[in-house]
């Protein structure tokens, strides 16, 4: 693990679910929020966020996924493990054929398990390019009360823009928990991101009405950084107080924790 400051506070245990076994980082006191990493790795800045949601008044888990934890993003590392995930990963659906990745079976079950040990109303999921659709499928577990999805990313392939890796049945889940309980969904992009699409942020307005809570950023507004504008709450993220993309920041963490009672 490189990078080891970076997890000071946390603890690590390891979560097993079905075939899949992952190490789990976790810190704070709070109702539970699972905060999923997105390509390469569970980084520096990732832990950044969790951090500050830590603070807030929340227990943040942070499952290690793909990647070595600690390592510092780059697009050479990225691009290794987006060939990983897309050809060798089995838990990891990344094409347009109507499902979400199996993986999010092993996330709803940790999601059960962290909300019966925090309590508070549920737990928060946020997820992060790769993974962030996965938070809207997650809400099948009812315990997930407060999805965000930071530049979903998926799926990929023709006719893939417009739709998003859940299947119909986690689709018309979210819808009917999102209007029955008063629930929100809540996402993230810089408008000119080619791997969060227009039609896909349409799709998800059009599907969930005002249910969807949308923040598009300018390219202003990103930090810079070897690649164009992405990763919202991290890569991109101006650290500077009053900046947008820190304001937006602390939409989300209050979003999660008025959702899930912290």
């Amino acid at each position: 693990m490189r990078n080891a400051e970076a997890f000071e506070g946390f603890t690590a245990f390891d979560f097993t679910d079905g075939p899949w076994t992952r190490k789990v980082w976790r810190k704070g006191s709070g109702p539970a929020v699972i905060v999923m990493h997105e390509i390469p790795n569970l980084h520096p800045m990732v832990l950044r966020f969790a951090n500050r949601v830590a603070d807030a008044g929340m227990t943040v888990f942070c499952p290690s996924l793909f990647g070595e934890d600690g390592r510092n993003p780059s697009p050479g590392y990225a691009a290794s493990q987006i060939f990983w995930t897309i050809c060798i990963r089995r838990e990891f659906n990344v094409w347009a054929n109507g499902k979400s990745s199996p993986i999010v079976d092993w996330l709803r079950a940790l999601a059960r398990s962290a909300h019966a040990e925090c309590g508070g109303k549920g737990v928060g999921a946020l997820g992060m390019c790769l993974t962030g659709g996965f938070a809207l499928a997650m809400m099948t577990e009812p315990s997930v009360v407060a999805p965000v999805l930071s530049q979903p990313s998926l799926p990929f392939g023709p006719g893939s823009a417009g739709t998003i890796d859940a299947s119909k049945a986690e689709i018309a889940c979210a819808r009917q928990r999102l209007q029955d309980e008063d629930l929100s969904l809540m996402g993230l992009r810089f408008k000119s991101d080619k791997l969060v699409p227009d039609a896909r942020f349409a799709f998800l307005k059009e599907t969930f009405g005002d249910r969807f809570k949308a923040i598009e950023l300018e390219d202003r507004d990103a930090a810079p950084a070897p690649i164009a504008p992405h990763s919202v709450l991290t890569i991109h993220l101006v650290d500077q107080p009053h900046s947008r993309t820190r304001e937006v920041e602390a939409d989300v963490i209050a979003f999660l924790g008025n959702a899930t009672g912290a």
